[in-house]
This record gives C-alpha cells, sequence and structure tokens, in this order.
C-alpha cells in the first residue's frame, strides 16, 4: 500500500509527467513527417528559440544547428543544380539557388511539414504570431536539417533536403522572370517608361538576427515592399512584389485597349452592313 507521502509526490510530478508525455509524442509526429528519428535532446534544441530560452534561464538555443543546416542545405542544393544544369554559368546556378534558398521558400516547406507547432516560442513571440513568421519557420528548419546531419550523418540529410526541395528545385529551372526580379522588374519599367527602380531598405532587430525591410519605388512611387534575413532577399521579394503589380496595369491596359479596339472593329462593320442593305438592289 502506498504511503500518503508517495501518493502526493506522484500527484506534484503528474504535470511534469505529462508535459513530457506531449513532448514526447509531438517529436513522434515531426520525426513520422521528416521520415527519420533524431535523438531526443538533439531535436529538443533543434525546435527552441532564443526567445524560449531567455525566459527559461538561458536555455541552449537552435541557432548553432541553424548554422550548421543552413550549410548542409546549400551544399546540397547547389550540388544538384550543378549536376542538373551542366551548362549553366556560375551567375545562372546562384540564381536559381537563391530562389530555392530563401526565407519564403524554407517557410512555406516549413508550414508543409505544420513545424510552427513544434517549435519552443517564448510567451513574446507566441503573443506576436512567431510560429507563423517566416524567419522562425526558416531558421527552425536548417536547424531540424543541422540536427538530422548531426545524428543521421550528410546521406541521411542530404535525402531529407532532396524530399523537401526537390520540387522546388524543379519549380526555379521554369520561373522566368521570378529567377532575378530585380533585372524583370527593370526591364519591365524600361519597356512602359516608368524609369529606373530604386529601393530602400531598412534593417531592424539585432545584429545575430537583422530583418531587412526594403521598398522598390519607381518615379517616386512605391510599388512593392518585401522583407528577408539579407538585403538582397528583401530587395528581391521587393521587386517581385512591384513586378506583380506593375505587370497586372499594364496587362489591363492592354485588354482594355484590346476590347476598345474590337468595339471600333465591330463598330465599322455594322456601319458598312447598313450602308449594303440600304444600297438599291
Amino acid at each position: 500500500m502506498s504511503s500518503p507521502k508517495k501518493a502526493e509526490d506522484a500527484k506534484a510530478d503528474a504535470p511534469a509527467k505529462k508535459k513530457a508525455d506531449n513532448t514526447a509524442s509531438s517529436h513522434t509526429l515531426l520525426e513520422g513527417r521528416l521520415g527519420y528519428q533524431v535523438e531526443s535532446a538533439l531535436l529538443v534544441r533543434a525546435l527552441t528559440h532564443r526567445s524560449y530560452a531567455y525566459e527559461n534561464g538561458g536555455l541552449p538555443t537552435n541557432e548553432r544547428l541553424e548554422f550548421l543546416g543552413d550549410s548542409v542545405l546549400g551544399l546540397v542544393v547547389t550540388d544538384t543544380l550543378y549536376r542538373t544544369h551542366p551548362d549553366l554559368p556560375e551567375g545562372q546556378l546562384a540564381k536559381l539557388r537563391a530562389a530555392v534558398v530563401n526565407s519564403r521558400a524554407l517557410a512555406e516547406v516549413g508550414r508543409g511539414l505544420d513545424l510552427g507547432s513544434f517549435i519552443r516560442l517564448g510567451r513574446g513571440e507566441e503573443g506576436t504570431g512567431g510560429r507563423d513568421k517566416a524567419s522562425i519557420l526558416a531558421d527552425t528548419l536548417e536547424a531540424v536539417i543541422g540536427a538530422v546531419y548531426l545524428d543521421q550523418g550528410l546521406d541521411s540529410a542530404s535525402e531529407l533536403v532532396h524530399r523537401l526541395f526537390d520540387p522546388l528545385i524543379e519549380k526555379s529551372s521554369n520561373l522566368g522572370a521570378g529567377l532575378d526580379w530585380k533585372t524583370s522588374l527593370q526591364e519591365l519599367t524600361a519597356t512602359e517608361g516608368l524609369g529606373v527602380p530604386e529601393y530602400l531598405v531598412t534593417e531592424t532587430g539585432p545584429d545575430h538576427e537583422k530583418t531587412f525591410t526594403a521598398a522598390a519605388r519607381v518615379g517616386g512611387v512605391s510599388y512593392g515592399t518585401g522583407t528577408g534575413r539579407s538585403k538582397k532577399e528583401a530587395e528581391q521579394q521587393a521587386a517581385e512584389s512591384a513586378w506583380r503589380a506593375i505587370k497586372a496595369a499594364a496587362d489591363e491596359r492592354a485588354k482594355a485597349a484590346k476590347e476598345a479596339e474590337q468595339a471600333a472593329e465591330e463598330a465599322k462593320e455594322a456601319v458598312k452592313d447598313g450602308e449594303s442593305s440600304s444600297a438599291p438592289a
């Protein structure tokens, strides 16, 4: 028969045990989506955002794993592009890689895994929608890739990257304007006679985690904005937004002009038909 003291201790330990069970269950779910089992402590670290670490006594964060995973991801994607496109020059390969390895693309992959629901966030980040922030999702995904690399080796990490990113790699080859939005925007604004695009960039956050925001302006008018973990990425996203806005307006004008031309032709034909029917037999 258990003593009252033991029963009281068991009751006190119940919340901690329940939390541990829930954590193990969620990790099993994530590992199922990844296709790999990762050593528990390593996976916990990969999912620990600095905001959670700081609020809980300075726990280890996922930043070192993110640094490692970023390199693994870059290596696998670069190797794949190099082998897939043997005739492309370095500059074109770099553009293809940038179309695949950027915070927006990584965040979308993370959302596909529902990665946000597994991240350990501080209350502040939780309250501002941190689970769906592109920068946090991208960083955490890289940390998870780093954890798989450490625990399972390069072959397993490479297989994971291929499974998650090969669709994006294939898509990048057919992006057209999206391969380099800044160049595409400059070409479009020249065609439309709008002038040369300019980018106004601001930065926020600490040195180790800056967020850049760019506004694409043409002729003093802001046509689009973008954010990213680098100035280049923010400018590319702003250029994309501006390109889409200007292209949509240009397409609307072209459509209206075509409809007006068709209406004029129909009116002209109607006049001819009227003249023919009124002529004497």
